[in-house]
């Protein structure tokens, strides 16, 4: 079967004196808003071109089917199919998620706090997803006097989420229908009113909204309008449920809103003005707030106090000062206690903080790399903090913490019932040096028989953007690389926080050629040292590390034996031009704005896969997209293989894989994402190990 070739319809744009000629801009459809909303009017055209696509890529897999059946098996014999949360107490009840064998969704259940008496269902994802293509759960809140559940369910992959309501005793819905929401609301302390965020037709979280039980949507009240498009707004509370949150946010600056939760109808009240490239969120105790924030050069943050009545930052007094290379990444704050999570050296610790005494405990581990986090529970008037522990190697790990005794009690740990010895595994942390001399950390993962004289292949994952840095927490889907011979590695390049904000700033902007480059450098550091050999790294990013894998392509082709690009942000110049786009405000102080600053469009121009494609020879490549996404539209990775199609040389595999059903997570039902994950697995073996290891 040849592969598909896209019509080519120029149209030509100029841009600060610049001439873009966009071959493929067609592809992107008109009344993508209704698209997202029904796929089903999706222009003929682009359907046919996408299932060209999809019908030429499953051809060219056709030889891995039988491996990707193994794949699946082999992941799926790692699930436990009846596992279930550790139940999070609150008042007499405990609440947890859990599967039942075979079952795509979860169910959301209760039982008494003491695991006394019978468990009640209160919602069966199973069900609710029952006929439709799609389904996804967001979020499932009980109400204070424990006699409603709020919950949201996305249907389509894009993200529009619709609000109900249920009354917990009977398992009846209400009336309560709440279109397009981004997935939850927040209950007031009535238990009869909630508050939301609503999305508008570009997909933008700019209103919250009020609504009492048993009202139509059309009544419910706007609270708070945001009409910066280049911020979006959230609704959250505090720990100690007081007080409604209202945030407001872009990439670099916040603004919090604080509203009574006693008082729903009342007025909400400014902590502190919005200022420019300082962000902070807030938490509460008592007359005190207790702010996290990076204001007065605290790049790496700090905790301050503020009263209740008078939070303005002219009153914001240090707790937890600024330490440089010491980054706070979240705080929560209970009725003794404040406990933050933050990273020193590249690896997470949790602080517990007596707040009567201000004596101050780490909790930590001794791996070379680990993953740590912090769950927040319901209770507010609690000595327990519940956290959870992984790395490569080690299998999840739940674990309840008394802050006053300073005992762990192990809840859960994650069970492999085809079985796992991490005896037989290898985790390590070595550091690749950089042109500029900085040292990028990259986490690995190997079997012990391994080795390591050049010949084993190599997954190499990347991200580096948001400064959202990627765990070395513990997979069962890697498992099938590694036992296959593969070193899997993580570069921890900058444009993430691993090492504190400043290698978030390093990544970004003007500066963002230097994420490229780190995860060029860590592939290169691997092969010198033997871990791999060029031509035989697979490397595999998703979203804004799909731009990654785009750009790595473009600079380093020969380094790569494959290239994994998961719902890649591939045309980055034309997206950033394009203020109609979700997230392009928002996005503006990540990348720059194109529009308005002729230097901005230099550096993304200078970058951006899509407009940087060549006429040399690239490793095979998958590119994966959603129809319905509206983080990464489908018509990014759907122009970017076009555009390499018509340009590039060489006759290595390229492929485009759209999902007509899904957006930006891939498959919802977990079975299904296993199968998503199995067939980009096959891919990686296909173009680099077929030859060394079979297909067994």
């Amino acid at each position: 079967m040849n592969p598909p070739l896209a019509a080519k319809k120029p149209v030509t744009s100029t841009v600060h004196g610049v001439t873009l000629t966009d071959d493929y801009a067609w592809l992107r459809a008109d009344n993508w808003q209704e698209v997202m909303r029904d796929p089903s009017v999706l222009a003929p055209e682009i359907r046919a071109y996408l299932e060209q696509e999809n019908a030429y890529t499953s051809t060219a897999m056709a030889d891995t089917e039988a491996l990707q059946a193994t794949l699946f098996a082999e992941m799926r014999a790692r699930i436990k199919e009846d596992d279930s949360s550790v139940p999070s107490p609150d008042g007499d009840f405990a609440y947890a998620m859990r599967f039942t064998e075979g079952a795509e969704q979860p169910l959301v259940v209760r039982t008494a706090r003491d695991g006394s008496g019978p468990e009640t269902i209160l919602l069966d994802g199973n069900e609710m997803a029952s006929g439709r293509a799609y389904f996804r759960l967001g979020s499932a809140d009980h109400s204070p006097d424990h006699k409603r559940l709020a919950f949201a369910y996305d249907d389509k992959g894009s993200e529009y989420y619709t609000l109900h309501v249920r009354d917990i005793e009977s398992g009846a819905d209400l009336s309560d229908a709440i279109e397009a929401t981004t997935g939850g609301g927040v209950w007031a302390a009535d238990s009869n009113t909630l508050f939301y965020t609503v999305l508008d037709d570009n997909h933008r979280p700019c209103r919250i909204y009020r609504h009492v039980v048993g009202t139509p949507q059309s009544e419910d009240v706007l609270v708070f309008e945001e009409k910066d498009p280049g911020f979006f707004l959230g609704v959250g509370q505090t720990q100690s449920s007081r007080y409604i949150l209202i945030d407001s946010h872009d990439h670099e600056t916040s603004e919090v809103h604080l509203l009574d939760a006693e008082d729903p109808t009342g007025a909400h009240r400014l902590i502190a003005e919005r200022v420019t490239a300082e962000e902070y969120s807030v938490d509460h105790n008592g007359d005190t707030l207790y702010i996290l924030t990076n204001a007065g050069g605290a790049e790496d943050f700090k905790i301050v106090t503020a009263p209740v009545a008078s939070p303005g930052r002219e009153n914001w007094v240090d707790l937890v000062p600024h330490r440089p290379g010491t980054l706070i990444l979240g705080m929560t704050v209970y009725q003794d206690y404040m406990v933050r999570l933050e990273r020193a050296g590249g690896l997470p610790r949790i602080v517990v903080r007596a707040l009567a005494s201000g004596e101050e405990h780490p909790i930590a581990f001794d791996e070379e790399a680990y993953s740590l986090g912090m769950g927040d529970g319901y209770e507010f008037d609690t000595s327990i903090l519940r956290f959870t522990y992984s790395s490569m190697t080690t299998p999840s790990r739940v674990y309840d913490y008394n802050m006053a005794t300073r005992e762990r009690t192990l809840r859960k740990e994650e069970e492999i019932p085809s079985g796992h010895n991490p005896a037989d595994y290898v985790t390590r942390r070595v550091f690749a040096k950089a042109a500029d001399g900085e040292t990028v950390p990259v986490s690995l993962l190997y079997r012990k028989d391994t080795k390591l004289d050049g010949s084993a292949p190599c997954l190499l994952y990347g991200y580096g953007a948001y400064g959202i840095t990627i765990p070395a927490s513990f997979s069962i889907s890697r498992l099938s690389l590694v036992d296959r011979g593969f070193v899997y590695a993580i570069a921890h390049i900058r444009g993430g926080k691993d090492k504190g904000f400043r290698w978030y700033a390093d990544g970004r902007r003007e500066k963002k050629m230097n994420t490229f480059t780190d995860f060029i450098t860590a592939g290169e550091y691997l092969a010198q040292q033997g871990f791999t050999a060029r031509g035989k790294i697979v490397a595999w990013g998703g979203s804004a590390g799909g731009m990654l894998m785009g750009a790595v392509a473009n600079m380093q082709p020969d380094l790569f034996g494959g290239i994994i690009a998961e719902v890649p942000f591939v045309d980055v110049l034309n997206t950033m031009l394009d203020d109609t786009l979700p997230l392009t405000p928002p996005e503006w102080p990540e990348w720059g704005n194109p529009i308005e600053s002729a230097e901005d469009f230099a550096v993304i121009a200078a970058y951006s896969p899509y407009d940087s494609v060549g006429e040399h020879a690239y490793p095979p490549i998958l590119a994966i997209g959603g129809l319905t996404d509206p983080r990464v539209t489908y018509w990014e990775p759907a122009k970017w293989v076009a555009r390499l199609r018509e340009t590039k040389s060489g006759e290595d595999l390229l492929l485009l894989k759209t999902n007509m059903d899904a957006g930006h997570g891939g498959a919802s039902g977990r079975f299904d994402r296993l199968k998503e994950t199995a067939f980009s697995t096959a891919f990686a073996i296909k173009v680099v190990a077929s030859k060394i290891i079979g297909n067994g």
